[in-house]
């Protein structure tokens, strides 16, 4: 019997940055799904690892992976890491689903920027996801999915996301070329858009006083939680999402419409 709809049983997924907010609610979506899933951390090896044990405890199957996205040889290293994995932890030998969820900020108008902080974020949040999706494609499947999580930032001013909003919409930019690119294998290319969302990187929108000001700017009034972001990146994992592709989808609830 084939799995159902909308499970992702029989399939390997990597999420960047899977260890803490998003990305961990991500890799716990996707593993609640059925999806073997190998969570990326950079430090946080304990809250990696709890992840793992988590999806293990429901049934399914994960294993942590460090890498610093920092570092310009991460992208290969982290690539050729799962990879090898694979087969051992999964039984399979190819990848069906790049989560591209880990990135830094820096919270900087231009004229504070320093080239070494302007550096570090390009490298995080646009040149690794660039050279990690190159070295996983040679080992991703066909009808694979790749899901880039962006921001809100490159849609509304935020003029101290100076750094931040340029290089996610660099991302969004990749997306759209790759979805063309890689269409004729059946591999779906999107990026999702988060705006306010309680994490313990924002914590702006945990502080119950500043997120009920941030509220007001929200048409669902309330600020996002994590596992709101994960059940849109599981959707477009699952096979219900295969027809969308190239898109840039909002996930802030209405935030400054």
């Amino acid at each position: 019997m084939s799995p159902a709809l909308d499970s992702l049983q029989g399939k390997t997924a990597l999420v960047t940055g899977g260890s803490r907010g998003i990305g961990r609610a991500i890799a716990l979506a996707l593993g609640r799904r059925g999806a073997s899933v190998a969570v990326h951390y950079n430090a946080a090896a304990e809250a990696a690892f709890e992840v793992v044990g988590q999806i293990e405890a429901a049934g399914g199957r994960a294993w942590a992976v460090q890498a610093d996205l920092a570092d310009p040889s991460a992208a290969e290293r982290l690539a050729n890491a799962v990879r090898t994995a694979l087969p051992d932890r999964t039984g399979e030998d190819g990848l069906d689903i790049l989560v591209n969820n880990a990135g830094v900020g820096l919270r900087a108008r231009l004229p504070d920027v320093t080239p070494e902080g302007f550096d570090r974020v390009l490298q995080v949040n646009l040149k690794t996801p660039f050279f990690l999706i190159q070295h996983c494609l040679p080992f991703l499947r066909d009808g694979g999915r790749i899901i880039n999580i962006s921001s809100m930032g490159t849609r509304a001013a935020y003029p101290e996301m100076s750094v931040y909003a340029p290089a996610k919409a660099g991302l969004e930019a990749l997306t759209l070329l790759l979805a063309s690119d890689l269409g004729a294998r059946g591999i779906t290319v999107n990026a999702v858009l988060p705006g306010a969302t309680a994490t313990d990187l924002n914590q702006r929108a945990r502080d119950p006083e500043l997120s009920r000001a941030i509220a007001q700017t929200i048409a669902l009034g309330r600020v996002g939680q994590p596992e709101d972001i994960a059940d849109i990146v599981a959707f477009l994992a699952l096979h219900e999402g295969r027809w969308v592709t190239g898109q840039s989808i909002d996930a802030t609830g209405g935030q400054r419409l």
